[in-house]
């Protein structure tokens, strides 16, 4: 094994060394590299030096390849190529908007937002790849802070250290009850005041719309139902068609699920309505910070384009 002081052969000695190696005369070979004789010479000695062997015959009339010279050149050409590759791999990646991202996503936002945000990105960053991961808040933030993730779309604020937060969209919660309830059938807007008589249904631990609901249940004094809960947004519809409860759902979801053919009634909350920002958050410490900043941009307009049920902001 070489170790770190050990002396090892430098590109510039190879480039040299392979150059005389292609042409088999010192003063092309110096033409080529746009270097003088003298200086190729003493490269090409240094390097033959630092591997303890000739690398080439030299002649009065021409320069031959020793057999450990020819053997050399072939792995010196690879060395070379290797890093060719690299430097065109890294300037490239350099471009902004190019690569691999990973977004992370809340289940309570994907299967509403994605329509509106994957076309877009795929039209006006065709060289960017995206991958996306739908996971529950705790997850998303984990992984966003140990680098596993790049961004994540989630509720905002986070209460988390080392994180950029980009608010994109304000959203309301409407109240959903069963189809035949009582208060099904209204228009007006109601006081949250009649969440106190109504059994609460939820979505199980780890989501934050759980735990936004339950502050908005806090507020006014009233309780969540403990025994049913759902884990998925989709669920806990069915749950509250099926008269198992009543429960809060983001605006932003109501087109999906009301388009499933569930009976269910929807009332507004009188202002101040409760509500959620839901945002762009990124490591403040990324290389791509000023990227990630564009792209929230991006999901902004992308949502106005979608006339998505929200108040996009500035």
């Amino acid at each position: 094994m070489i170790l770190i002081n050990d002396p090892t052969p430098t590109l510039s000695q190879l480039r040299a060394f392979l150059a005389v190696a292609d042409h088999l005369h010192f003063r092309e070979a110096a033409a080529t590299l746009k270097m003088s004789q003298p200086a190729l010479s003493s490269a090409v000695s240094a390097l033959e030096e630092i591997l303890g062997t000739r690398l080439l015959e030299r002649t009065t009339r021409k320069v031959l390849l020793t057999p450990e010279g020819e053997r050399v050149a072939v792995r010196a050409a690879r060395v070379l190529a290797s890093v060719d590759d690299l430097m065109h791999e890294v300037a490239h990646s350099r471009q902004p908007f190019t690569g691999t991202a990973q977004l992370g996503v809340i289940p309570t936002v994907a299967p509403y937002l994605l329509p509106a945000l994957l076309p877009m990105f795929a039209r006006r960053f065709p060289r960017l790849r995206l991958m996306v991961h739908e996971a529950k808040t705790e997850t998303i933030l984990e992984e966003v802070r140990e680098g596993r993730l790049d961004m994540v779309l989630l509720a905002l604020p986070t209460d988390s250290g080392g994180l950029v937060e980009v608010p994109v969209y304000d959203e309301e919660f409407l109240l959903a009850l069963p189809g035949d309830h009582p208060l099904a059938g209204g228009t007006d807007p109601i006081s949250r005041d009649v969440l106190k008589d109504l059994d609460i249904v939820l979505l199980n631990q780890g989501h934050c719309l759980r735990e936004q609901a339950i502050d908005v249940c806090r507020e006014v004094g009233a309780k969540a139902t403990a025994a049913t809960y759902a884990t998925s947004l989709p669920t806990l519809m069915q749950l509250v068609a099926g008269g198992l409860g009543v429960t809060l759902v983001p605006e932003s979801a109501v087109p999906v699920e009301t388009g499933r053919k569930i009976r269910l009634g929807l009332r507004r909350f009188a202002s101040p309505a409760p509500r959620r920002t839901i945002g762009l958050a990124y490591r403040a410490s990324s290389a791509r910070a000023a990227e990630y900043a564009q792209l929230a941009a991006a999901v902004r307009g992308a949502v106005r384009t979608r006339r998505l049920p929200v108040t996009v902001h500035s």
